[in-house]
Parts: C-alpha cells; structure tokens; sequence
C-alpha cells in the first residue's frame, strides 16, 4: 500500500509533465516587433562592418609558442605519440600491421612489375612512403601504398623519382571536392584499363588516343603467341583468390583477421615453381633475381622534369583525393578529425623521400585501408609495422621470391580489380538518384576510354565546371505565396495551400544572380509575373511621345493663328509705328523660347517620379493612356540565395527597379545577407531613388509594408507587425 502510494505523486507528476509538453507542442508561436527594413535593422543591431583578419601578420610573428605550434602543426606524431594507450591500443596496431604488411608484399610487387619497374621498386614503395606517413599523417586509419590507378599514370620505363606532389602549403579542400567523384567515375574504366594492361606484357608505349580499344586490340593480336603454361598458372591462382575472397566475405564475422590469400598465394607458387622447374621446363617467366638490402639515395634528374610535369600533376590530384576522401570517412566515423592541408604535406614528403630511394608515387590504398581498420588498427603504428615488415623481407627475404611467376603477379592484381569493375553498376544508382551525375559519369568514363586515364580525368573536371556554369543559369524560380496564418512563403507551385497576397508579387531564384545568368533571371521575372512589362513600356512610350508631337502641333498652330491674327489688325489699322529690326528679332526669339520650353515642361511632366504616376495631371499613368495595368501594386524580390553580386548583377536589379516602376509597380527586396548588403553599397547601388528602405529584413516585413502601401509613400512611419 505504501508502494502504491508513493507511486501516485510520480505517476501525477509524469502525467502533468506530458500534459505540458504537449500544450507546449500545441502553442502558438507569437511574437510582436516593429517592421525592419535595413536602416531600421541596422540601427537597431548597431551594423557595422566585420573586423578584416589579416593571417599574414600571424605567419610572420616570431616566438616560442609561434614556433612550438607550427613543429607540432607539422609533424604531428609529436602530438598524438607521446598519448599513445599502449594497453588498449598496441595488440590491435600490432595484429593490423602484420595484416597489412602480408597485403603489401605481394601486391607492391606486382605493382612494380605494371609500372614497368622491377619487382624490388615495390617493395621499396611499401617502406619508405609508409614510415614518412607515419610521420607527417593525420588520419590514423589509412595505409599508404600504391593504388590501382596510379600505376597506370607511371610511364614504362621513366624515372619516378620525384614524381608525387611538392611539399607545399595548398589549401587542400578544393581538389577533393573538385575531383574525388571525378576520380571514382573513371576508376572503373581504369580497371578495364588495367585488366588489359597486365595482359600485355611487356610494356608497351601507348597512343594519346583510343588508350583503351588499343590495348584490347593489342591484347587480342597477342594471343597466338601466349604460353599456356602462363595462362594456367594465372587462371588457377586467380580461381584460388576468388574463392578465399569469397570465404573472407562470408565469415567476416567469424574470423578475428581476413586470410592472407595473396601471401599464401605467394609462398605456394613461390614454392610449386622452385619445385617442378616452371621456368626451364615449362617457360613460364619468373620474378628473378631480388637483390637484398636497401639502394642508396640518388637526386631526381632535372633534365626530366619539364616532361613529367604533366604527369606529376594528374599523379598529385589522384592520389590526394584517393587519400583525403579515405581519410576523412575513417575520421568521420571513429570522430577525430583529419587536416587537409597537413595531409598534402605528408604525401607530398612521402613521394618527394620516396623518389630519391627510387620509389614510384604512392597514395591510400582502399583495400589495405579497409584492412588495417578492421583487423583492429587504431593508429599509425599499425604502418610503422608493416613498414619494419617490409624491410626485413628486403633486407633478408626478398631472395627468397626469385622463382615467383609473374602470372601469379598478374593474377593477384586482377583479382584486386573487382571493385573498380564493380563501379560499373553504379549507373542504375545514378540514373535514380542524380541525372546530372551519371551525366558526369559517363562523360569521363567515354573520355578515359578514348584518352589516357590523366587527360580523361582533366576532361571530366572541366567538364564538370561546366555543368556547374550551366546549372546556375537554369535554376528553380517561383512565385511564392503565404501560408495560411505563418509569416512562411513557399512556392505556389509545389504547396497548394499557399496563396499568393493579392497585390503583391513575391519572386525568388533557386541560384545566386552573377553575370552567366543574369538575363535569364530578369526574363524570368517578366514572364512569372504575367505581364509583358517591355511591351507596356514600349506602348507607353509611343503614346506619350505622339501625344506630344500632337501638342507641339497644336501648339505652333495656335502660334500661326495668333500671327495671322496680329498681321490682319496690322493691315487694317492705320498707324505709324516706329519698330525696328531688332524688335522684330528679340519677338522672334521670345517666341521660339515659348515653343521650346512648352513642350519641355510637358514632357517632364510625364516622365516624372513612378511614386507620383497616380497624381500625375498630364494624364501619363497607364488608366490614362488606356493600357493595361498590372494586376499588382507592388513586387518583393527574395534576395536570400545571393551569396554574392557582381557589377553585372547590380545593373540588372537597377533595371528592374526601373522598368517595373514605369507601370507603375513598386520593388521591393528582402532577405539579404550582411555580406550582400556591404556589396550593394560598394557598388553604389542605393541612391535617392532606391534607399535601404527598399531593403527589407524579410519577406513578410515587406509584404507587410507593401500592403500598407500599395503606392510607395517616401518617409513612412515604421508599422509593428505581427506573426
């Protein structure tokens, strides 16, 4: 009983609490202020311009914090080593790094073998640039090596040495923007680039165009003269690999580490080859001879430069958005946070140290990346290993590999291809999701098939810039109306129970207005509004203008008679009057002054301001003349899309200002942005004719003054609106 009782208070406070929370829910939202356009906003916020932050006093400040934060900005294992958890971290780098490097050593040399290297380059790819990462990296979770890509962008038989990206502070975010999807869309035609590649053996230079049917054609007129020992060594160890691939997939779950396949592959044809004498009694060529130890450092050749330039540059962009893109997903999901530009530093010092020790370029490998994260790898030290790894087999076990067949080679990175060729189903995701995509899609998977895989993926770049000019010039535009009883407009369009305020025009664009497409938004404007404003303007300016020539006519006929008039009582009356030549001349002058200024005072009489067309006494409004008016007294522009104007933006909104207001139709803007606004005035866009007044802090605040002004009244009073 007492449970019960003490129950009850909590039960009724439970229920009070709900009850609440639902009024709450239910509640109104009301709110009463003054109505803001931006002279009253500015004043009441106090405006002022933004304090400009000038970096490049920081950078040339000088002291001892200034030089600890940029040692640790650069190097950041100083940071994140010394907080190193040994307990809860070392088994897992530890188990991660022998994974990796058992994915590394198999893989590096067929690597070097497709790069037209020899089989020990690979190898010295998998140390180097890994332990410089583990030095200058960000991301914890990436493995530094060669990527599928990349040694397609390695020319046959040239120098790699210093072919990665330079070590330079470049602003990191716009080339993973600009070209990891770019990047993704040609993997897969660089896997079919790849398949064909390995199949053509040795190396051959390749034409500049039609990359891709060349190599099929040349794999085709090659077949003759294949061995059938080699393609029986390579089916059956790309058979194996499929199948434990397969059984990996399955028991991922089960298996605390993946089955090195490729490795198992490795000392198995490694061992069946020394045994039954694949080289001399069935020809199936052979790795050969690794010679053990490391090569000393030798200077890039400089005389290469200027013809690896090109090359150097698609290298830095591919693996740069490989890398980046990798990491920042890895950071993304164990929340820390990787730096761009810190990232191009360290692949930049990775291949840049790489190159002096005869490396070819490297970047992230996916694959072993997606290793290293689930065998348990929380941090570089997991690269750190697999590097050491690597170098013991350099050191003493790479002799042991001479009698590895290359078709084992061939087949391991066929295998590793499935996922570039996978890509290829991508194209029903893209038809579904985003048009303009698979657009992309298929112009750089055309392009890196007729070019090679560096002019392809410039093509579909700029190709994309492109596309990006042309979807700013057809953006959404609408009329908005008012939801029922809510300060909210939306498109009338697309929601049904908006309506549009009767006497009011609310127009907004989907895209900022620039100069690509600053005409369309005007037409644009014209055409949603449904009156031909061009046409009223025109048709206006021909009335006015022929009712002034039929007053000028008037005017000097009237001036005739008055003549003939003075001239008859001249002729009948007879009185000597004493005028002289230059009497005559000075009422000749005074009368052309007359017919002069009668016409001119008329005309600015109808041209006068558009807020005084409704009181004009000449007659010149559109009632008068007897053209159509507008079914809307006043027109708001939502302006909240700018994120910047231009010159050609600036005159383009004056001259709607201007045409709307000769049929008599008053503009308004509003929603724009503080930098917008500084814009406008550095452009003298606000005059006398259109003030701040004109410039409303929301749409309801102007269609709210609209209606309480359906013709504009200079200096009014600020009105309280309320939502």
């Amino acid at each position: 009983m007492g449970l019960a009782d003490a129950s009850g208070p909590r039960d009724t406070q439970a229920l009070l609490s709900a009850t609440q929370a639902v009024e709450l829910r239910r509640r109104d939202y009301h709110m009463e202020r003054p109505l803001l356009n931006q002279e009253h906003l500015e004043e009441l916020g106090r405006w002022g311009s933004a304090p400009r932050t000038r970096q490049w006093r920081t950078w040339l400040q000088c002291s001892h914090a200034r030089a600890r934060a940029l040692l640790l900005q650069h190097l950041p294992v100083l940071v994140w080593l010394p907080r190193y958890p040994v307990r809860d971290w070392l088994l897992g780098d530890l188990l991660s790094g022998m994974s990796v490097a058992i994915m590394q050593l198999p893989q590096g040399l067929a690597y070097a073998l497709l790069a037209g290297l020899p089989p020990v380059f690979g190898l010295y790819s998998s140390f180097y640039p890994v332990f410089i990462y583990f030095l200058f990296g960000t991301s914890r979770h990436i493995s530094v090596a060669t990527p599928g890509p990349l040694p397609v962008l390695t020319a046959p038989g040239h120098p790699t040495g210093g072919a990665g990206p330079d070590p330079l502070r470049l602003p990191g975010h716009l080339p993973v923007r600009a070209s990891c999807p770019r990047l993704y869309h040609s993997c897969s035609c660089a896997g079919l680039r790849l398949t064909a590649q390995v199949c053509v053996w040795p190396p051959s230079e390749q034409p500049l165009w039609a990359t891709v049917p060349h190599l099929l054609l040349e794999v085709c007129r090659k077949l003759p003269q294949s061995k059938v020992s080699t393609v029986v060594t390579a089916a059956v160890a790309g058979v194996v690999l499929l199948v434990v691939k397969l059984l990996n997939d399955k028991l991922q779950r089960q298996l605390p580490m993946p089955i090195p396949g490729e490795l198992l592959m490795l000392i198995g044809a490694t061992g069946i080859s020394y045994g039954m004498g694949l080289k001399h009694i069935f020809g199936v060529d052979v790795v050969g001879n690794i010679s053990a130890g490391l090569v000393p450092p030798v200077a890039p050749n400089t005389q290469l430069f200027s013809k690896l330039v090109g090359s150097a540059f698609t290298i830095a962009v591919v693996g740069f958005a490989i890398a980046i893109s990798l990491g920042k997903i890895f950071a993304l999901r164990h929340g820390y946070r990787v730096d761009s530009n810190q990232e191009l530093v360290a692949l930049g010092l990775s291949n840049l140290v790489g190159g002096i020790f005869q490396c070819f370029p490297v970047s992230c490998s996916m694959s072993r990346s997606l290793v290293q994260e689930s065998t348990g790898g929380n941090s570089q030290v997991a690269g750190a290993i697999s590097s050491l790894f690597i170098l013991l087999i350099i050191v003493k076990l790479g002799e042991l590999f001479r009698d590895l067949p290359k078709a084992v080679l061939a087949a391991i990175i066929i295998v590793n291809l499935k996922g570039m060729l996978r890509q290829l189903s991508d194209v029903c995701s893209l038809w579904k999701a985003n048009r303009a995509d698979l657009l992309i899609w298929l112009v750089t998977f055309a392009a890196t098939i007729l070019l090679n895989l560096d002019l392809g993926l410039m093509v579909s770049v700029v190709f994309s810039l492109l596309l990006v000019v042309v979807r700013t010039q057809m953006p959404h535009y609408s009329i908005l109306g008012q939801v029922p009883n809510t300060d909210i407009y939306r498109d009338v369009a697309e929601y049904s129970e908006a309506k549009e305020v009767p006497g009011v025009k609310v127009f907004r664009s989907s895209a900022t207005v620039y100069f690509a497409n600053a005409d369309f938004y005007s037409d644009a404007l014209k055409q949603r509004c449904g009156v031909d404003v061009d046409f009223l303007i025109s048709q206006k300016k021909k009335l006015l203008k022929k009712r002034e020539q039929l007053k000028l006519k008037q005017l000097q006929k009237e001036k005739k008679l008055q003549k003939q008039a003075a001239s008859s009582k001249g002729a009948s009356v007879s009185i000597n009057v004493n005028t002289s030549l230059e009497d005559m001349r000075s009422n000749n002058v005074e009368d052309c002054k007359v017919m002069q200024v009668s016409p001119g005072d008329k005309m600015e009489d109808a041209t006068a301001n558009g807020q005084e067309d409704s009181k004009a006494p000449d007659g010149s409004t559109l009632k008068a003349l007897g053209l159509p008016q507008p079914d809307f007294h006043s027109l708001i522009l939502d302006l909240g899309a700018l994120s910047f104007v231009d010159t050609v933006c600036l005159k383009s909104l004056k001259n709607i200002f201007h045409d709307f207001r000769e049929i008599e139709v008053e503009v308004y803007m509003a929603a724009c942005h503080s930098p917008v606004v500084s814009q406008l005035e550095a452009g003298h866009f606000f005059d006398a004719s259109i003030t701040k007044k004109h410039l409303f802090a929301s749409v309801h605040d102007a269609v709210t003054f609209a209606l309480q002004h359906p013709r504009p009244v200079p200096d009014s009073p600020v009105s309280v609106t309320r939502l």
